[in-house]
């Protein structure tokens, strides 16, 4: 009876390895990503971990990082996708990878034209004004972008002259 019991033992030992290892291939499966979300043309905050002291962004195209006294970040996004952001400590040993997906801009009072394959963006608050969003179409955008080129360009070119 001994021999019958030491089987079962060894057999419910070799089933409770298996579900044991089976658990533990699962679990040392992909972690779930770290994703922090903003919105195209808009920034958000994020507190740091301690000790970081470099940030790095993959594709400075879709966001931009600058870092802030006290471990604060300010987190812009440029274009959409997604691109990962990398946090060093001074011996340039990883402390943070997040993945920051940029998203559109939305909002109630964004709206979008389209004529034909043309798409034109207007901001409505509370009258509508050419918007400067990525993927409009090009003479629309070049048209906004040169006024607001021009009017950036009045507004530092009047801005010493005020102080005097």
């Amino acid at each position: 009876m001994s021999g019958v019991s030491n089987r079962r033992v060894r057999r419910l030992s070799g089933f409770l390895a298996g579900i044991l290892c089976a658990a533990m291939v699962f679990a040392a499966g992909p972690a779930q990503a770290d994703v922090f979300d903003v919105k195209v043309d808009q920034a958000r905050v994020m507190k740091l971990p301690d000790r970081v002291v470099t940030i790095v962004i993959g594709n400075p195209m879709i966001a931009d990082a600058a870092l802030q006294a006290g471990g604060i970040l300010v987190v812009t996004g440029k274009g959409y996708g997604s691109t990962n952001m990398l946090a060093l400590d001074r011996a340039g040993h990883v402390i943070m990878d997040k993945t920051v997906q940029v998203m559109g801009a939305g909002g109630n009072d964004m709206v979008t034209v389209y004529k034909g394959v043309a798409r034109e963006s207007y901001s409505c608050s509370p009258e509508c004004a050419a918007r400067i969003t990525l993927g409009d179409d090009t003479g629309f955008f070049a048209a906004a972008m040169g006024q607001s080129t021009a009017r950036t360009g009045g507004a530092q070119a009047a801005g010493p002259a005020a102080a005097h």
